[in-house]
């Protein structure tokens, strides 16, 4: 994707959204829009990506977005789960503390953070 197509879909999906997820496919069906979101393999905070073992995702969740041009807009999110290597303990983004963080909004990290708990 380039710069310009990158620019546009940012202003189209919740803001930040881009730094964790990318998209995998967008469907258009006939009063809708699904867009498919798959949390990139980035290290939670206080982890190292070696320190971890990406075992696929929880379970896919929609949620409905703010409607484009008429269309309803489905976001189906997927979020990632890693193994700890040293402990075997299984983890996910918490979305708490991304929300703190700089590169997220806080309507953002409420946003997730409402759908994932």
């Amino acid at each position: 994707m380039n710069q310009a197509e990158q620019t546009l879909i940012s202003f189209l999906l919740p803001e930040g959204i881009l730094d964790y997820f990318e998209i995998l496919k967008v469907e258009k069906e006939p009063k809708e829009l699904q867009i498919y979101l798959e949390e990139k393999n980035i290290a939670p905070s206080g982890y190292q990506i070696a320190e971890l073992e990406s075992k696929g995702f929880l379970p896919e969740v929609a949620i409905q977005d703010f409607p484009i041009r008429g269309q309803k807009v489905a976001l189906r999110i997927k979020r990632r789960r890693w193994t700890v290597k040293k402990s075997g303990d299984i983890i996910s983004r918490d979305w708490d503390l991304v929300r703190k963080g700089a590169r997220m909004t806080t309507e953002f990290g409420l946003f997730l953070k409402g759908i994932f708990g």
